[in-house]
């Protein structure tokens, strides 16, 4: 019966990473078809990709977005969740929940919604009102991660700061954000995963700086190709990143 659960393991993970496997072992098909047989192995589609000005000027913008759109998000989300765990405010537990909310919604409805208030106020489509829509869908995110982490332990230490003559300011860069910083970091990486492939909100807020996944789409419409392939997994490849540092920060600040 011990060979149920190995039986159950292998195939589960076979299951989630089999397509990725085919995807990046046709990405070094020398032929221009990414179907078996397989020919190769090549980095003939690589060196394409890297000479490609549109993917890589769409790679630098899907970074330019992740990074920056997380950063925002997360430092928002820290404030609201700070602001909701160590004070007492009418209508709170509304307020945690209109945050959260938005992580129920549809990806097209935001974007439509977005598309018709940044539409309305002037600000023409851009990367800049991509970030913004990727803030928009993060910020509950980085705030119910965030959130959760705010207990009893670090309110005791910033009551301690506190009697110890700290202001404000310093009790909370000094004293929660280290303490909550594991969370802070996950929230951040998750983020950066999330902006980093997201498709929907990019394709309706952008125009002619796109995001790499809006050019793969565009890519797409031509047909499949070994390209598309080393493209997707390059894309694998940063989201795998993210998590192994996710997971790398995460496990060295719990070690004692």
């Amino acid at each position: 019966m011990r060979v149920l659960p190995w039986l159950y393991f292998v195939l589960a993970f076979a299951f989630i990473y089999l397509p990725v496997g085919t995807l990046v072992l046709f990405s070094f098909q020398d032929g221009i078809l990414p179907v078996p047989p397989f020919n190769g192995p090549s980095l003939r589609w690589y060196s394409e990709v890297a000479a490609d000005d549109d993917l890589i000027s769409a790679l630098a913008n899907s970074l330019l977005i992740a990074t920056a759109s997380s950063a925002v998000a997360v430092v928002l989300g820290f404030c609201a969740a700070y602001g909701l765990a160590r004070h007492v405010l009418p209508g709170s537990v509304f307020m945690r929940g209109l945050l959260i909310a938005p992580l129920t919604v549809s990806y097209l409805i935001i974007g439509l919604g977005l598309l018709i208030v940044l539409t309305r106020a002037g600000l023409g489509l851009s990367l800049l009102t991509v970030a913004i829509g990727h803030v928009v869908i993060n910020l509950p995110l980085a705030f119910a991660i965030i959130y959760a982490s705010m207990g009893a332990q670090q309110q005791n230490a910033e009551r301690a700061a506190r009697d110890l003559g700290a202001g404000e300011a310093q009790v909370v860069w000094l004293v929660t954000v280290p303490m909550v910083l594991p969370a802070i970091a996950a929230a951040f990486f998750l983020s950066v995963t999330f902006s980093w492939d997201e498709f929907i909100i990019a394709f309706l807020l952008t125009r002619f700086d796109v995001t790499l996944p809006v050019e793969i789409w565009s890519l797409l419409r031509s047909g499949l190709s070994p390209r598309l392939n080393a493209v997707g997994s390059l894309v694998f490849l940063v989201s795998v990143t993210a998590v192994i540092l996710l997971e790398l920060f995460v496990f060295r600040k719990r070690r004692p």
